[in-house]
């Protein structure tokens, strides 16, 4: 009985443990990437590619096939027993396989295949791609969750203070130091922070709602986040030289130079319908045969007439395309397509740059911009401070001392988003540097 309440006890804690567990930034990444539909789609996409790519490859083998066929003839035809024209009822059986392989197609068959081969790396690259742009996306979902769950903390700290606060007034005006409209204000401050907090709560609701959806995540389990803000050491590093070293493993390039390449596949494949075709085939066939039309003769067996008529070939074809406007006009077309998508993977390249100088740009503002509101924290939480005394010794209104308290609280809330969004953007420069946003299994 015993130990029966123990293991009960144990795992008891083992359920409450794993409910208090709490999801860090890179597992919420790592669980969208696993369940989004857009991805679990392309995965089906590149098992197609995959099989598409075998194919291909099959049609460098010779085709073999085989054919029966049993026919019924009466009326007027030839005897095959003495070759000449007779008035009789007959079966005739034929038996046959063949066999061709292609010898010169200009090139379709191969380059036919290093398009599926293509297909299936770019089929590839576009998981990746889909995989990042998800990633981005629950990163932004994430810290707006973040930045509302510890904004009802700060909300929750400044209506603790104005109750504090009111209840200190209102003994102060017990003591005749205090009127009455100081504590009809400091009511009216302590509803509004209430509002203010019951507002923050539904916003922190509903960012996290947000982040489900983006995550595909069961909207009715928990998901308690990690509200721990991690940054990044910060590096010095140019927006060039990013460039330079992301460009080649950047997945919006890679899918531009496929494209690239398979549009030059797709040119090859068509130039060469306007080549000839030579193909080398074999094949044996046989037949039997039976005259219904004589009664009381049998004909010879079966097996013995399959084999006497038992014959082997081998042919040579040579196809010449002469006049075929539509081909010709599928070549330039192919061709027109091969130099639009040059065009746009100097465009993607051309974006890319932007998006890494923007990047870098936008951090090293934000760097700025949080070292300089941490001083503007430290000042406006000094001038509360003293805004408190003089409150307490009659030398401040309450509207003053209202005005000083929302300062430090939107000063507060302010270093707390552009600390989430540096460390996001830190880790956007991150990426552009060879570090993943996710990781694969």
């Amino acid at each position: 009985m015993k130990r029966t309440i123990y293991i009960l006890l144990i795992g008891l804690a083992t359920v409450q443990g794993k409910a208090q567990e709490t999801w860090t930034m890179d597992r919420c990444i790592q669980y969208a990437v696993e369940h989004a539909n857009d991805i679990r789609r392309q995965r089906m996409q590149n098992e197609q590619t995959a099989y598409d790519e075998k194919t291909a490859k099959m049609a460098f083998l010779p085709t073999v096939g085989a054919q029966v066929s049993g026919q019924y003839s009466w009326g007027r035809n030839i005897d095959p027993e003495t070759n000449t024209y007779n008035t009789i009822t007959t079966f005739n059986n034929y038996y046959s396989i063949a066999a061709e392989v292609t010898l010169f197609d200009g090139g379709r068959t191969l380059n036919a295949f290093r398009q599926a081969r293509l297909a299936r790396a770019n089929s590839a690259a576009r998981i990746e791609k889909l995989a990042d742009e998800r990633a981005i996306q629950v990163m932004t979902k994430f810290v707006e969750a973040i930045y509302n769950l510890k904004s009802i903390s700060l909300a929750e700290r400044k209506l603790s203070d104005s109750k504090a606060l009111l209840l200190k007034t209102r003994r102060l005006y017990e003591l005749g130091e205090k009127a009455r409209p100081d504590v009809v204000q400091m009511e009216s401050q302590v509803a509004e922070d209430g509002y203010n907090l019951l507002r923050q709560q539904n916003e922190a609701r509903l960012s996290l709602l947000a982040l489900k959806s983006e995550m595909n995540f069961p909207a009715g389990d928990s998901l308690a986040l990690d509200t721990t803000v991690y940054m990044d050491k910060v590096a010095s590093e140019t927006a060039g030289a990013l460039f330079e070293s992301f460009r080649c493993d950047a997945p919006d390039v890679k899918n531009a130079q496929y494209d690239v390449e398979n549009a030059r596949y797709n040119y090859l494949i068509q130039r060469g319908e306007r080549l000839p075709r030579l193909s080398l085939g074999l094949g044996i066939s046989t037949n039997y045969y039976k005259n219904l039309s004589r009664e009381g003769r049998s004909s010879e067996a079966f097996g013995r007439q399959l084999s006497n008529n038992l014959g082997e070939y081998v042919y040579l074809s040579l196809s010449v395309p002469i006049f075929n406007p539509a081909v010709w006009r599928s070549a330039r077309k192919a061709k027109t397509t091969w130099q639009q998508a040059q065009v746009a993977l100097e465009e993607t390249q051309r974006k890319l740059r932007d998006d890494i100088s923007r990047a870098v740009i936008d951090r090293d503002g934000c760097l700025a911009e949080v070292r300089q509101m941490r001083k503007k924290v430290e000042a406006d939480s000094v001038a509360y401070h003293l805004s408190h005394r003089k409150y307490e010794e009659g030398m401040l209104s309450t509207f003053d001392l209202h005005t000083s308290a929302q300062t430090l609280l939107q000063s507060r809330i302010r270093l707390l988003q552009m600390q989430l969004t540096l460390g996001m953007k830190q880790r956007l420069v991150n990426y552009y540097k060879g570090r993943k946003l996710w990781t694969s299994k």
